[in-house]
């Protein structure tokens, strides 16, 4: 037996072991998390193919959502009649075996266009997974496409103006399509949100895996910095830039990571005397009346689950992350995508991909910022180099010690906030704007800038407008068990998402 065949069968039994039984087959089959459809396909109460069917299905009457660029309904069901057929051959492949996952247009899928949401890489197609998705293939994912994006990665909103360029254009909340899925994995966010899919792959530069996840009513992790290998994902800043898991659950999502990584899943916590903290200066203002409601509503629930919220105090954390946030990524954009242009022959410059960019917000920030490397000042623009090498030294160091000492000083074992001040806004031009842009990241931002990882988890739906409120959890650098185990307790208090109703 060769050593990958051994690896996956070792992951298999630990999947096993963890469950012995599998859960009842529902009517619906679209409505299974990740572990639960792996459980019923490896109990053979389901079939890939029938999962799969039923995922393509219910994607092609969800068209409006735009939750896909690349639906690739062949491989899909080629994929899944090869995991029944190894099923049933007695060769299982992994804890994933046979469940059907998206991965967001900047992922490299190999065989797939990989357009990061821009015109100019409509036409590339990467020869190589990227080595995340690799790991989920090995595990036995049917990859069912690749999924709508902000283009390029620059933005939260999803309004991407060159795809899907007939009303509506951008991608779509499940829970109100006249809204935002978030961004800028939006797609894969959307997805999940609607039951195209039970999970699959966003990125995160500064809260696009937890931010889309938050306002669809899922889970997403942003890994620790360099937890996951970068390559073969288009970027924005090599120095933030990390793909991560996103599904219905955080189970689901620790089991995603649990794969990338080669390691078991954490199992969930007992919130007995787990301590948090909260610092609302920051975190807490400006929320909507939903946001507020539904938060505060959690933290009394956590409280009576023994759990101890501290309140702390991080009086440098804006002006440290105002130093670091844009400096660094604004910078790094043009020499992380010329670099990854070259590498992966894609045949384009950084000048020919911005010509064609689409989108009016990407594109003044491309010809404005990037391609000039140039940062906003209040008269104007300045060099961005001097900014960028102080970031580096000063900003981003010490940013990284604020957040240490609080956990250290304060006991507390993760920062709890909302994920996003606001339920999702209306879909349009308007979403796109940097005030709101502003808004959605800056309860994201700090930690992605720090290198620590963050977990939304899903809290419950706006007592108002029922659109979903994500609770956010950042924890120590290189504690993301930890995170993905508390995330699983609170998840359990709390409940899932119910289902949109359409």
């Amino acid at each position: 037996m060769s050593l990958p065949s051994v690896a996956a069968t070792l992951a298999l039994a630990v999947v096993v072991a963890g469950c012995a039984s599998a859960a009842p087959r529902p009517s619906d089959l679209t409505e299974l998390g990740v572990a639960d459809a792996a459980s019923l396909i490896r109990h053979r109460k389901i079939t890939s193919v029938e999962l799969t069917q039923a995922y393509l299905a219910r994607a092609e009457a969800n068209a409006d959502l735009n939750a896909f660029i690349t639906l690739d309904r062949a491989g899909a069901m080629a994929a899944a009649q090869r995991a029944d057929a190894d099923l049933a051959g007695g060769k299982p492949r992994g804890p994933l075996h046979g469940v059907p996952l998206v991965v967001k247009d900047n992922t490299h899928v190999v065989g797939l266009p990989n357009t990061a949401g821009t015109p100019a890489l409509r036409d590339f197609v990467p020869r190589e997974h990227a080595p995340t998705v690799q790991k989920l293939v090995d595990a036995g994912a049917v990859i069912l496409g690749k999924t709508s994006m902000h283009e390029l990665a620059f933005g939260i909103s999803g309004y991407n103006e060159g795809f899907f360029t007939a009303q509506p254009i951008g991608t779509r909340n499940p829970y109100d399509r006249t809204r935002i899925a978030g961004g800028s994995s939006s797609g894969t966010g959307a997805a999940i949100g609607a039951r195209l899919a039970p999970g699959g792959l966003g990125s995160d530069t500064g809260g696009s895996v937890r931010i889309p996840a938050a306002l669809t009513g899922g889970a997403g992790l942003r890994p620790t910095h360099l937890r996951y290998d970068q390559a073969g994902v288009t970027p924005i800043a090599h120095s933030r830039d990390t793909v991560g898991p996103m599904a219905q659950t955080v189970a689901d999502v620790a089991l995603i990571d649990s794969v990338i990584i080669g390691r078991r899943a954490p199992k969930p916590a007992s919130l007995g005397g787990v301590k948090l903290g909260v610092y609302r200066p920051y975190f807490f203002k400006d929320l909507d009346a939903d946001t507020r409601a539904v938060i505060e509503a959690a933290i009394v629930k956590l409280r009576g689950a023994g759990v101890t919220i501290v309140e702390v105090n991080m009086p440098e954390l804006q002006k440290l992350n105002d130093a670091a946030s844009f400096p660094v990524a604004l910078y790094e954009a043009y020499d992380d995508l010329k670099a990854y242009l070259a590498k992966y022959q894609t045949g384009k410059t950084v000048e020919e991909v911005a010509r064609a960019i689409a989108s009016k917000d990407v594109k003044g920030t491309y010809d404005g910022l990037v391609l000039p490397r140039k940062l906003p000042a209040p008269n104007g623009v300045v060099d961005a180099a001097p900014i960028y090498k102080a970031a580096m030294e000063q900003a981003r160091p010490a940013l990284a010690r604020h957040f240490a000492e609080t956990f250290q000083k304060n006991g507390i074992e993760a920062l709890l906030a909302p994920t996003t001040p606001h339920v999702a806004v209306r879909q349009g031009p308007d979403a796109s704007s940097l005030a709101t842009f502003l808004l959605f990241i800056r309860n994201t931002d700090p930690g992605s800038n720090a290198g620590i990882p963050g977990l939304t988890v899903p809290a419950g739906l706006g007592p108002s407008t029922g659109l979903p409120v994500g609770l956010s959890l950042d924890g120590p650098r290189g504690s993301d068990e930890r995170l993905l185990a508390i995330g699983m307790a609170i998840e359990k208090l709390l409940g899932r998402t119910p289902p949109p109703r359409r």
